[in-house]
């Protein structure tokens, strides 16, 4: 298959060719010619209006509902709609039924997903069942596919198993997924414990059930070396124990969500349960400080936290809707409102490497792998323009700046149909 992508900004602070407008031959995946101006006959010209490309991007935390809960999202279109927004590659969690925490449900997971644009990489469950009393066979499972380790949003109160599960994983260089919340702390809160959850009326989740989690993981970290990754850090006090971390050398990533750098409790006003997250959002103080903290590389990745659910869990009383909701569609935009250019496409694409991901360059004989896309077309998110089976999104009415054309990977193009 030939591609030749006409009058392309190219936006790659890593390469010389940064801002500059080219043409890109792409022949069976593989760019074989980058120039000026191409005159070649191809079997797809790819031409938008004020097209840009870059490095693929990567999401670290997406949940589809496929096995067990299809009505929600199936793989097929949770990958369509990943490869639409600009992504080539996503971990995919593992709060499925059959949970994912054996070789072959990590094998068949892989074997739903292949030839698809975006590359998808399973989570597998850290422990059995995912009950955190015994761990699952890491090993095996890395030798079907898997990527990391960790139960979806179940935090490990046992700390001696977290202490066998990081020197156990850092024989093979497996990477283990903290979920960090204190259960005994947070017991039955829906929001971020405040002024706001008072006049609200609904029970607080205290910014504590997090950092004091972060700080025991952090702790055993040091002790036993090996991998740790926190996902969705929310509050203030966590970014400082991370940054200070890092200091000392401990191989730490941790991963923000899109909500928790734009929205905050006091946009609970309206009970609007698609704004019931988890972690909760919390305070605007703590937005801005993880906004800092993404820009300054303490927080590594920003994550969509896609978590499709069905209208039945979310159309309900907010003590009672289930938490969650779906960003993949707006990552783009909502970074552009808040972030110059060059410092979101950084966001999206770097570290891939601290994954086991390649990490491949627009440059000639390399494998072609970028994100399609017009950073400077403005419009407001509505439900009319999310591409997942759920529509349980926190970003509807928000304005976006940036439009998504789609991606290409794997001698595959997708198009966003909503834009070409």
């Amino acid at each position: 298959m030939k591609h030749l992508i006409k009058s392309a900004t190219l936006v790659d602070n890593t390469s010389d060719l940064n801002f500059k407008v080219k043409d890109i031959l792409i022949e069976d995946g593989v760019i074989t010619e980058i120039s000026d101006k191409i005159e070649s006959k191809a079997d797809k010209i790819i031409k938008y209006k004020n097209l840009h490309v870059s490095r693929g991007w990567l999401d670290t935390s997406v949940s589809f509902g496929e096995p067990g809960y299809e009505e929600r999202e199936s793989i097929e279109n949770g990958l369509l709609t990943a490869a639409s927004s600009g992504f080539t590659s996503v971990l995919l969690n593992p709060n499925t039924k059959p949970l994912t925490d054996s070789h072959s449900s990590v094998s068949h997971i892989i074997k739903k997903s292949i030839n698809h644009t975006t590359r998808l990489y399973p989570i597998a469950n850290l422990t059995l069942n995912a009950k955190g009393q015994e761990l699952a066979p890491l090993y095996d499972m890395k030798l079907a596919g898997a990527i990391a380790y960790g139960d979806h949003k179940k935090s490990i109160k046992d700390s001696s198993l977290m202490k066998i599960a990081l020197e156990y994983s850092k024989s093979f260089g497996g990477l283990v997924i903290s979920y960090s919340n204190d259960e005994s702390l947070s017991s039955n809160g829906v929001m971020n414990e405040g002024l706001i959850s008072t006049s609200l009326g609904l029970k607080g989740l205290p910014n504590i059930s997090e950092s004091i989690q972060v700080y025991r993981d952090l702790e055993i970290l040091e002790y036993t070396g090996g991998m740790l990754h926190i996902p969705y850090i929310s509050t203030a006090k966590s970014i400082g124990m991370i940054r200070d971390a890092k200091k000392k050398g401990l191989n730490i990533t941790s991963s923000v969500s899109l909500a928790h750098l734009i929205l905050n409790d006091d946009d609970l006003s309206d009970y609007n349960t698609n704004l019931k997250l988890s972690p909760p959002l919390r305070s605007k103080k703590d937005s801005d400080l993880l906004k800092d903290a993404l820009l300054d590389g303490t927080i590594d990745y920003v994550t969509s936290m896609h978590e499709p659910i069905d209208i039945d869990n979310k159309k309900v009383e907010f003590d009672n809707a289930l938490s969650g909701s779906i960003g993949l569609e707006c990552v783009f935009g909502v970074l552009s409102n808040i972030f110059p250019l060059d410092k979101v496409i950084d966001i999206l694409t770097r570290r891939k490497s601290e994954l086991s991901i390649t990490q491949n360059k627009i440059q000639v004989g390399s494998n072609a792998e970028m994100a399609l896309f017009d950073p400077d077309f403005s419009y407001r998110f509505e439900e009319d323009h999310i591409l997942s089976t759920s529509k349980n999104c926190a970003f509807i009415g928000q304005k976006m700046n940036g439009k998504v054309y789609g991606a290409i990977n794997n001698d595959s193009l997708c198009e966003n149909k909503l834009w070409i």
